[in-house]
């Protein structure tokens, strides 16, 4: 469970210098795994990602310390070789995206342009051709992802993919225009924009089980769903505020709870680090009460579940392993848990 503190070290000026993350590590309920194809699969995704995304220094640097193979390592560590680099792929893919969208472009056109040629390589990724290396990307892990992905979770990481393309697309339109989203509407955006849905079809695509639509509509799964989500976009948002702050951005769970709840920064980490607990706490209440569907569909189930639950330890693991957040000093956060606040950006 995430214990939190309320010390809070500020400079002559009142503001913040640093802050302290909550204990995430002291009583986790759940054991942190490593795929053994790890470290294979992330040289080959690296070489992929770099090539194919036309990435140059210092942007291959970025991306490489990113570790994308390592999280798909951590989130799927019963994949085999092969269903592991579709997911690795996939991964790095989507922080590039994410990137791009967020921040590298300024018009709302882009967004939508981007989505457009994404979602024809998704649908149609042998016939549909383009020169955008996002959308070329997507014919490469998708054309391997439908050898032997079921036509359940297919479907579903084609429409998952399409929501959060859409959402992102409609955020950078509501942040160019200067929109603060409500609290309650921001978490359900949140939700989406953290791109876990199409990771969960990844849970039946790399278990290889292709789950009935009556199971994964079900209010239980739907809610073991969303526990999940919550943990790792909570956690995530307090463990990437530094750098986006840095950047000035406010697409984050941690800027929302201080502006609508006139927090301070660290009683805002606090009241994050209580909404992991939380999180974990629904997951557990909601998997205790699975129902049957008969002892064939009950082994899908258990699969799918477990691979829930390794999303919600994987991620963690992932975040102090990467230099995406914490740079050189991630296993010294793990550690100490104090984050000193970097120097905003020039605008």
């Amino acid at each position: 469970m995430a214990s939190t503190t309320t010390c809070t070290v500020t400079g002559s000026d009142s503001e913040p210098t640093e802050f302290i993350i909550p204990d995430f590590f002291s009583n986790f309920p759940y054991p942190m795994q490593l795929n053994p194809h790890c470290y294979p699969v992330s040289r080959a995704h690296d070489q992929w990602l770099c090539s194919e995304a036309h990435l140059v220094e210092p942007k291959t640097t970025t991306y490489t310390v990113l570790r994308a193979g390592y999280l798909a390592s951590a989130t799927y560590p019963d994949a085999d070789a092969f269903h592991l680099r579709v997911c690795a792929d996939f991964l790095g893919w989507s922080f590039i995206v994410d990137d791009w969208l967020e921040f590298e472009r300024s018009n709302v056109n882009d967004a939508w342009g981007i989505r457009d040629c994404c979602m024809s390589a998704l649908r149609d990724p042998v016939n549909f051709q383009t020169e955008r290396y996002s959308a070329k990307m997507c014919k490469m892990f998708f054309s391997r992802f439908k050898e032997t992905g079921g036509p359940g979770c297919t479907k579903r990481f084609i429409e998952s993919n399409d929501e959060w393309f859409v959402c992102a697309a409609k955020e950078m339109d509501n942040r160019l225009k200067g929109h603060v989203s409500s609290l309650e509407s921001y978490i359900e955006i949140r939700r989406i924009l953290s791109g876990l849905w199409p990771c969960f079809a990844l849970i039946e695509f790399a278990g290889q089980i292709d789950l009935p639509d009556e199971v994964i509509s079900h209010s239980v799964i739907m809610a073991i769903e969303e526990a999940t989500i919550d943990f790792v976009a909570w956690s995530n948002d307090i463990l990437s505020y530094n750098v986006e702050q840095a950047r000035h951005s406010t697409s984050n769970l941690v800027v929302m709870i201080m502006i609508h709840q006139g927090l301070d920064l660290q009683s805002a980490i606090d009241y994050c680090g209580r909404q992991c607990d939380i999180s974990l706490q629904r997951f557990e209440e909601n998997r205790a009460i699975l129902p049957s569907w008969g002892e064939e569909v009950d082994k899908e189930v258990a699969i799918y579940i477990q691979g829930l639950q390794n999303w919600i330890s994987g991620s963690l693991k992932w975040s102090f392993e990467t230099a995406r957040y914490f740079g050189k000093d991630a296993h010294i956060v793990k550690q100490d848990r104090i984050v000193k606040l970097l120097p905003k950006r020039p605008l």
